[in-house]
């Protein structure tokens, strides 16, 4: 299932028109962890309630305007292996993969008869929580959870008024209000980390990058190279921490380069300042910082 839409170029800009790099995102694993919709017969692969809040959280992070969703294919076993090790970064396209789960999911009827008429009143409560994977370090860099709710409301009196039905929108509605807050987190967060893309090559002087016109790069741009820092081992915790980099040059993209998908569009580049040593791409990436 591919994930992806076109935005018209405003899209990469923000609210006070400057511009917005977009960020390549992967939804992997999501889980339904309530009992809600759990019948005899339950598929954990095919849950209802997960589906449900996948889709919205993918539509609601295309109308951000500032990702690009990925294809989801093998996501959620690379997220499972991220999450657990931090180990297998070099094979994801992505910047950032995105897990999460339903926490909570409950419905409920009230009911009330009188005299001359009664009502009825059906409520959907849920929780859901999101974990955010930096790719390239492995780690979490947001964990949160959300709550949302939603009700529908019949009343008849002597007889008129709409019959009551089960209302299948109630679930939706409740998914995408858990979903709001918790969206606006992740973008923010996103942003406030600096777009990163890569040196794949090198061909007649030119530099091949990662990252292409979907994610809003433009001839003429200008971006610094920074040398990876070094890698130290927090004794406390275990985890591997990065060091900050230093900038060693900066590149002007050139030529824009079309792929059959936004993770496989490149663009060329040429040195403008400092030095860039060709048997050290790996250890180099490129930002707008």
């Amino acid at each position: 299932m591919l994930l992806l839409c076109l935005i018209s170029p405003a899209a990469f800009a923000d609210d006070d028109g400057e511009k917005v790099l977009r960020r390549k995102v992967a939804i992997g694993r999501f889980m339904n962890q309530s009992r809600y919709a759990r019948g005899i017969f339950y598929d954990p692969e095919s849950d209802p309630v997960a589906k449900q809040c996948l889709q919205l959280l993918s539509v609601k992070l295309t109308q951000s305007g500032k990702f690009l969703l990925l294809e989801r294919s093998d996501m959620d076993v690379i997220a499972r292996e991220l999450e657990e090790t931090g180990k297998v970064a070099q094979k994801v396209a992505a910047d950032y993969i995105i897990i999460g789960a339903v926490t909570e999911m409950n419905r409920r009827t009230d009911g009330r008869q009188g005299a001359f008429g009664n009502s009825k009143t059906q409520t959907a409560e849920c929780r859901v929580s999101l974990k955010l994977i930096d790719v390239s370090t492995g780690q979490i860099i947001f964990a949160d959870e959300g709550s949302g709710s939603a009700f529908s409301h019949k009343k008849t009196v002597m007889g008129m008024g709409g019959k009551a039905n089960y209302d299948t929108t109630l679930d939706d509605k409740a998914l995408s209000a858990a979903l709001d807050g918790l969206v606006s987190n992740v973008v923010q967060k996103c942003l406030d980390n600096p777009w990163k893309a890569y040196i794949l090559g090198e061909d007649t002087g030119r530099y091949i990058i990662s990252g292409g016109a979907s994610q809003g790069l433009a001839v003429g741009d200008i971006y610094t190279v920074m040398s990876k820092g070094r890698s130290v081992v927090n004794p406390q915790t275990g985890m591997t921490v990065e060091l900050p980099g230093k900038p060693v040059g900066k590149l002007r993209i050139v030529e824009l380069i079309d792929g059959q998908t936004p993770e496989s569009e490149m663009s060329f580049a040429e040195l403008v300042e400092g030095s860039v040593d060709p048997s050290a791409f790996a250890d180099l990436y490129i930002t707008d910082k």
